[in-house]
Order: structure tokens, then C-alpha cells, then sequence
């Protein structure tokens, strides 16, 4: 896990993977017990920036406190603002107040914004530190397994809107990425599952020995210590960081990848609500088995790649279809309304992530409609 140009390794206990983006290039620290050191590397990243540290509820009970000590202890820490757990909190409604929150701590331009907590408390404070005084920088600390291995990296911020997923947001990258793994421990199984579905996405969009890896390792992955969560992890941010690097905005089509399951994925996400009823690792999981149906349906990958992936899905308790979703199932009309509102149409055209086999995906930009409503029907009456 020490290869590559593009990772150092720090002593015995830290990793630290590089995002190469030139001047905006930035670490992922990657370790075990980070939050007593998070002082000394954000000062390394930040050099002279005060920090204030966004949190929800319930992360901020359990880590404000160690993370608010090792600030001071470096004389950075500025204050701390707390927004509600859940999707509900990535909208305006919450978006505006936390901007006034940081400006009345003191917030200035050479400052840093803490995003201490999961996807939802990193995009919305990622996206707050890039609006804020014109763009302030932001320092991520994932807290769930989701967020260590996707959404914390690559500078994708945003919120949610009634119309879809993350369709109001911006690129702001981070200066640091520090991920303590030891902290995945108190995440619930649901939401450990949730995660662990873009740990799967990164094996089958282009590392077929990563896929397999999962299927024979995934319990001890599952165990709440042991090198094997460390090496999916690690395996995870360096697939990303290497994507990132390659495409940073997403405009030739290599970070596209990374949104294999994730047309579907966001569609179901907004037919429940943004609610506890699905979350974003569980939608993506059923859209990824969609993906790999679909791509068998339309020749492009055999049957049996599509049911090897549904049956590793099944066995770690992800959903697989859309009738899994509580409180019934969507009409395929309703879904592709809000298919056609994803950030990925390009000339009034569905761009799909399809796959040819498991480690083999790629960008399908001319999806015909008629075939796609009639695999919809099918899945949503199935079940």
C-alpha cells in the first residue's frame, strides 16, 4: 500500500495520499487516533488560518471536544457552528444561516472552515467556505466510511433542491483531507453498509482484483479493527485521488466514472424524500445493480457478471432493488423526470455509467428512451 510516486508514508500510523492538482494540489491523511493531532496538521495545510469547525449534532457530541482541544493547543481554533444530522441539512434554508453563523465568528478571507462529520456536513460546509467572503479554504474530516472514501475528496460541494441531488453547489477543493479511520467504529451497521456500497463502486468501475478482494475480505472489512478496513480505505481514496487528478471538473469524462449507480442512485434518493427511508449508499447500491442489469439487457456485459455483483451486494444487506425502498415503489415515469434533471444530461440527453464486465466501466451518452422506460417498468413492477 506504499506504492506509487503519489504515496508517502508517515511512520507507522499515517498514510498520506496525494491529489495532484498542481498549486491546488492537497493531502489525504489517512490514520488511526488523527483527532488528537488534527492542530498540527491543519497548521502544516493552513499555515496562519483560524478555523472554525462545522458539525451536526451528533458528531459534535462525540468529537468537537477532542478536535476544539487540539485547535487550541495551536492556537486555531475560532469557534464552531452545528447544523442538524441528515440530507435535509444540504439545502438553503440551512446554507444561508450557517454563512451568517461563520461571518459573526469572525470568519475571514484567510481563514479555514472545519467540515468535521459526513457527506452531508461536507458539502454543505464545503460549499459555504467557497461562497463565504468570495472563498475561504476548508479543511475536510470525514466521519463516516461514505465520506473517507468519496465525497470528502475531489472538491465537490453542493446542496440539494426539490429538483435533484447536489444541482446547486460549485468546485472548491480542500487543503487537507484528514481521515481517522478509527472513528468509523461508532458509525451504526446501516450506515457502515451505506458507505461500504462506494467502496464496492471503486472494484467494479475499474479494479476487478479490488472486487474480488471484497467479495473474499468484506467481513473482516465489516470488523471494527483490523487491516483489512484500513486497505479498503486506502485502496478507495487513492482510486479517487488518482481520478480527480486525471479530471478534476469532470470534463473528460475519467471522473464521470465515479458515477457508476448514481443516475438511478439520485433519482430513487429524490423519490424518497432525501429521507432515512433510503440513504445515498443504499440507493447507490441499487443503481449500480441497475447499471450492470441494464449493460447485460442491452449486451454489453454477460449475466453473470451482473448477478455476481447483485449476490455480493445481497450478502453485506444492501438493497439491490427498487421494491426494497419502504413506503412503495416509484412509477418509471416519475423516475425518468427526475432522471432528466441530473447534473449529467448533456443536449437533453441521459449520460449512463454502463460497464462490459466488473472493473470495466464507461460513459454511454445516447441511451435510447424507449428501451430505458421499458427496463424501468419492468424493475419497478419486479418484487
Amino acid at each position: 500500500m506504499r506504492d506509487g510516486a503519489d504515496t508517502l508514508a508517515y511512520g507507522e500510523c499515517e498514510t498520506v495520499i496525494k491529489v495532484a492538482l498542481g498549486d491546488r494540489s492537497y493531502p489525504i491523511v489517512l490514520g488511526e487516533r488523527l483527532l488528537s493531532s488534527a492542530g498540527q496538521w491543519i497548521a502544516q495545510a493552513v499555515p496562519g488560518a483560524r478555523c472554525a469547525v462545522v458539525s451536526d449534532r451528533n458528531v459534535a457530541a462525540l468529537y468537537m471536544a477532542p478536535l476544539k482541544a487540539s485547535l487550541d493547543r495551536h492556537g486555531l481554533f475560532l469557534g464552531e457552528a452545528v447544523v442538524s444530522p441528515g440530507e435535509a441539512s444540504k439545502s438553503f434554508a440551512v446554507l444561508a444561516p450557517l454563512c451568517e453563523s461563520l461571518l459573526e465568528l469572525g470568519v475571514e478571507r484567510g481563514d479555514c472552515i472545519v467540515a468535521l462529520g459526513g457527506g452531508v456536513v461536507g458539502d454543505l460546509a464545503g460549499f459555504a467556505a467557497s461562497i463565504l467572503r468570495r472563498g475561504v479554504r476548508v479543511a475536510q474530516m470525514p466521519t463516516t466510511l461514505l465520506a473517507q472514501v468519496d465525497s470528502a475528496i475531489g472538491g465537490k460541494t453542493g446542496i440539494d433542491t426539490r429538483q435533484g441531488k447536489n444541482l446547486i453547489g460549485t468546485f472548491h477543493q480542500p487543503s487537507l483531507v484528514l481521515a481517522d479511520v478509527s472513528v468509523l467504529s461508532t458509525l451504526s451497521p446501516r450506515e457502515f453498509r451505506a458507505g461500504y456500497a462506494e467502496v464496492v463502486k471503486y472494484g467494479l468501475l475499474g479494479d476487478a482484483p479490488f472486487f474480488a478482494w471484497l467479495e473474499a475480505n468484506w467481513p473482516k472489512v465489516f470488523a471494527a479493527a483490523g487491516a483489512e478496513r484500513r486497505h479498503a480505505v486506502e485502496t478507495s481514496a487513492r482510486a479517487k485521488a488518482k481520478i480527480v487528478a486525471a479530471d478534476e471538473r469532470e470534463e473528460k469524462g475519467t471522473r464521470a466514472l465515479l458515477n457508476l449507480g448514481h443516475t438511478f442512485g439520485h433519482a430513487l434518493e429524490a423519490f424518497a424524500g432525501y429521507s432515512d427511508r433510503l440513504l445515498h449508499g443504499e440507493a447507490i447500491a441499487i443503481g449500480m445493480r441497475l447499471a450492470f442489469s441494464f449493460s447485460a439487457e442491452l449486451g454489453l456485459c454477460s449475466a453473470a457478471d451482473a448477478a455476481r455483483v447483485e449476490k455480493h451486494l445481497s450478502a453485506v444487506g444492501l438493497p439491490t432493488k427498487i421494491a426494497a425502498i419502504p413506503g412503495g415503489t416509484p412509477a418509471p415515469e416519475a423516475l425518468l423526470a427526475l432522471m432528466a434533471q441530473d447534473k449529467k444530461v448533456k443536449g437533453g440527453k441521459l449520460a449512463f455509467v454502463l460497464v462490459h464486465g466488473i472493473g470495466q466501466a464507461f460513459v454511454e451518452r445516447d441511451v435510447t428512451l424507449p428501451r430505458l422506460t421499458e427496463f424501468l417498468a419492468r424493475e419497478c413492477a419486479a418484487g
